[in-house]
């Protein structure tokens, strides 16, 4: 049993959550998990989750088992730009809250829910972008290998949170920050995406901040719809892209 114990511990990186499909994956059945936290070697996080005794385990611990199960759950839109360290406007006060994304009807496990995280974690389930089409980066985040959609992707995610799950005014101070997108990538992105709403705004914002890959694209494959969409209502329609805007918000 020592052995075996020192082999799963030295798999299991610091601040990781071992689950148990983890766990069974490493020759650790649900009785012998058991009996291991009798032991001493590891403290319950949750039904099915375990962490090292002695050791506190926080979300990117708690997001990388999820991933380690092959959940598709990750960061998104304004979590994705703080992480790679582009997001220059962060409320006062507590910690912005993380965003994960997630494919249509997959839900987070108990132990997750029910855990308490140094920031709140908001979850949303959004059907932007086909579920296999995803791409993502490993980034490092407390010393914890996490996949990352790239920021292409995240400026659309953060632009299908308006208005409802973000202000106007914050998506576009955000996206002010993104001068070094690739404008092929966000093309790609433009054309995958299946909400017209967030593809309008994603180029309105882009063209009103002036941002350099904007004007490198080439639109004619995007799919933009027909009719208005409004984000504010009884503001002023934005001809171009067919937008009903306050512009008085980012002022």
């Amino acid at each position: 049993m020592t052995t075996k114990i020192n082999k799963v511990l030295q798999a299991l990186p610091s601040g990781g959550v071992a689950t148990q499909t983890w766990l069974t994956g490493h020759g650790v059945d649900a009785r012998l998990a058991d009996k291991y936290v009798r032991s001493g070697w590891f403290s319950r996080v949750g039904h099915g989750a375990y962490s090292r005794v002695g050791q506190s385990v926080d979300w990117p611990g708690a997001l990388w088992a999820l991933q380690q199960q092959g959940r598709s759950i990750y960061p998104g839109g304004p979590s994705v730009m703080e992480l790679r360290g582009y997001s220059h406007y962060v409320p006062a006060g507590s910690p912005r809250a993380l965003i994960l994304f997630g494919p249509p009807q997959t839900k987070l496990p108990s132990w997750f829910l029910k855990s308490s995280w140094s920031r709140t974690v908001r979850y949303v389930t959004p059907r932007l972008f086909d579920p296999d089409d995803q791409a993502p980066d490993t980034t490092t985040v407390d010393g914890l290998p996490l996949q990352l959609p790239g920021l292409e992707r995240a400026a659309l995610e953060t632009m299908w949170m308006v208005p409802k799950r973000l202000s106007y005014e914050e998506a576009v101070q955000l996206l002010e920050s993104l001068t070094i997108l690739r404008p092929e990538v966000v093309q790609h992105y433009l054309s995958l995406c299946r909400s017209v709403q967030t593809k309008r705004l994603l180029l309105h914002s882009a063209m009103q901040l002036g941002l350099p890959w904007y004007n490198k694209m080439d639109l004619s494959e995007v799919t933009l719809g027909s009719g208005p969409r409004t984000i504010h209502p009884g503001g002023q329609l934005q001809k171009k892209y067919n937008l009903v805007i306050d512009e008085q918000e980012i002022r």
